[in-house]
């Protein structure tokens, strides 16, 4: 069996994920799978991943990020998970500082690292909001989503626990996971970069969705119905009603008044 399944979730993306793919493939640790799952590409993805051998290729209608990612974890064989974003890329020794970060913390279930951000191909300062914290950070993960998929290696029992991606929503997949993982888990950070972040695609999934805090009020709803210390609870009961608040304005501003009515409804806490 291998140490790490390494899963690549992908979309009409061939010329970024064939760099995805290299920067896996160049990796200084070799004891991984490398698991593609091809959420209905019709980009010629097919014929880009069978060029690789060393690639499990996995065909699915398309169903989105959520399904694919999920799609990767029940056919991974490792005993610890990696996943990279068709868009991102990884630095060559990734694999290895996270498989001896386990190694020397055989306690320790999620770890994830900094990360250098590339914006038009020009490297970007993450702002203040942006920072990443270690340990137990659920506080930290509510205003937003400062956990990144392409940065981070878990153990398989985390799903186990938690449970896979929530295949009902379309964003925001990850802040709803990172939450629920925050919540039982302690998510150690490695403070070193060790991948990269590519951003401004125009296919994007933040470009395609208005509105999202509407989907980061689902997540935190359910996380409302989990137990919680006191003080977490408050402050996401806080965040929720400010994000409420946002997304309200906003269809306010545009006269949107039957999706006022809607989120006024669904989104009572």
């Amino acid at each position: 069996m291998p140490k790490v399944s390494v899963i690549i979730p992908a979309y009409n993306r061939a010329p970024l994920l064939k760099e995805a793919v290299e920067s896996v493939l160049q990796q200084s640790f070799s004891d991984f799978e490398l698991i593609v799952v091809d959420d209905g590409s019709t980009d010629g993805t097919r014929e880009l991943i069978k060029s690789y051998p060393e690639a499990r290729y996995i065909y699915q209608s398309n169903r989105g990020v959520s399904s694919a990612r999920n799609q990767g974890i029940k056919q991974a064989k490792g005993a610890l998970i990696a996943f990279l974003d068709s868009d991102d890329l990884w630095l060559d020794n990734k694999l290895e500082r996270q498989v001896s970060f386990f190694n020397d913390n055989p306690t320790a279930s999620i770890c994830q690292s900094e990360e250098i951000w590339l914006k038009n191909g020009q490297r970007q300062n993450p702002k203040k909001r942006h920072r990443k914290y270690s340990g137990y950070i659920l506080k930290e993960c509510l205003p937003l989503c400062i956990v990144s998929p392409t940065a981070v290696m878990l153990r398989r029992e985390v799903f186990e626990k938690i449970g896979l991606f929530d295949e009902s929503l379309p964003v925001c997949e990850d802040y709803d996971f990172w939450l629920r993982a925050a919540r039982v888990y302690s998510i150690d950070l490695i403070k070193k970069p060790l991948i990269i972040k590519r951003a401004k695609f125009p296919d994007q999934l933040s470009f395609r969705y208005r509105g999202m805090d509407r989907f980061r009020l689902k997540a935190i709803k359910k996380l409302l119905k989990e137990e919680l210390p006191p003080e977490i609870r408050e402050l996401a009961l806080e965040v929720f009603r400010g994000k409420r608040k946002i997304l309200i304005r906003g269809c306010l501003k545009r006269r949107r008044y039957l999706a006022v009515l809607l989120y006024q409804l669904l989104f009572r806490c």
